[in-house]
């Protein structure tokens, strides 16, 4: 047995929401979340099959982020991993819809810092066994800090 790790590569201004699922319909409903979730997004998702054909599975209506998407999952290459990658939306905006599709057994992670997935590969194949998701903690936060990151989240429109 062996443990590695992956770093995923997407766009500074994206997010990356990675996860499991269980079936090959797992990308066409996905897209779906997707766009019913934040019309205006631009996304791709890959999709690692792992039994019969045992290929990665994409889609998306953003040609440049679906082929990423596809990259980043055949480097990955975990047996039913999928990874989202998008722009003009935050995973906040589709994680309910995703949680809700038939398919996705669970999401390791939905980020925009950099991403290492740590895997562990046997004779069979490879697993995710978690993420490195940004980077270490420096201190903890002073009163200038939450003032800080509450005049961001006002300033996104998350809170009032």
């Amino acid at each position: 047995m062996n443990i590695t790790s992956v770093r995923l590569e997407f766009p500074t201004q994206a997010n990356i929401i990675l996860g499991q699922a269980h079936f090959i319909k797992t990308v066409e409903d996905l897209y779906e979340a997707m766009v019913s979730s934040v019309p205006s997004s631009k996304f791709g998702i890959a999709f690692c099959e792992a039994s019969q054909e045992r290929l990665v599975r994409s889609d998306g209506n953003d040609t440049e982020l679906a082929e990423l998407a596809a990259k980043n999952a055949l480097a990955v290459g975990a047996g039913h991993s999928f990874i989202i990658i998008m722009k003009d939306a935050f995973p906040i905006n589709v994680l309910p819809r995703i949680r809700e599709c038939p398919e996705v057994c669970r999401i390791f992670c939905a980020t925009a810092n950099p991403l290492e997935v740590l895997l562990v590969e046997t004779e069979q194949g490879r697993a995710i066994v978690g993420v490195v998701d940004g980077l270490t903690p420096v201190g903890i936060e002073g009163a200038e800090d939450v003032k800080k990151r509450k005049d961001f989240l006002r300033a996104i429109g998350y809170k009032r």
